[in-house]
């Protein structure tokens, strides 16, 4: 082994098996969803203007209030405001405020942005069956328990 090699082994820290696997988790997500930008792109819209338009979806008529959507994202938004903003004036979620309480506002999708997301199921689902459909349907659901065990630890 040379000197060179040597020093550079000296310098690489250890890694527990946690880190080693906390930092696999973080690459492949980071992969998975780039990917998925690169995927929705061609439709004006961002990883997180797509979920926000998901959950609206799932709220149905009522809409949700602006803490609600925040609380439901895959990824916090500090602004959620100027997250809102924007995909108003693009007329794809519609905000109004309770008569009972000017405080809170509620926020509903509009038809245009059922008809973009209508577009986009059919692409993503078959975009992540890409993604992840080689591991086949026993893998996939113990990746899903073991996620799903990892975010419930007590931290």
């Amino acid at each position: 082994m040379s000197r060179r090699e040597n020093t550079v082994k000296a310098r690489k820290p250890s890694r527990s098996l946690e880190q080693e696997a906390y930092l696999s988790l973080l690459r492949t997500a980071d992969a998975l969803a780039h990917a998925t930008e690169e995927a929705i792109k061609p439709f004006g819209l961002s990883g997180t203007q797509y979920n926000v338009l998901r959950i609206l979806r799932g709220a149905g008529a009522e809409g949700l209030c602006c803490r609600e959507v925040a609380e439901r994202m895959l990824t916090r938004d500090p602004d959620i405001t100027r997250l809102m903003d924007r995909l108003e004036r693009r007329g794809v979620v519609v905000r109004t405020r309770a008569s009972s309480d000017r405080r809170v506002i509620t926020v509903q999708i509009t038809p245009q942005g059922l008809r973009i997301l209508a577009k986009l199921d059919k692409p993503v689902e078959e975009f992540h069956r890409r993604q992840l459909g080689h591991l086949g349907q026993r893998p996939l659901k113990r990746l899903i328990e073991l996620l799903n065990s990892a975010r419930s630890a007590d931290l």
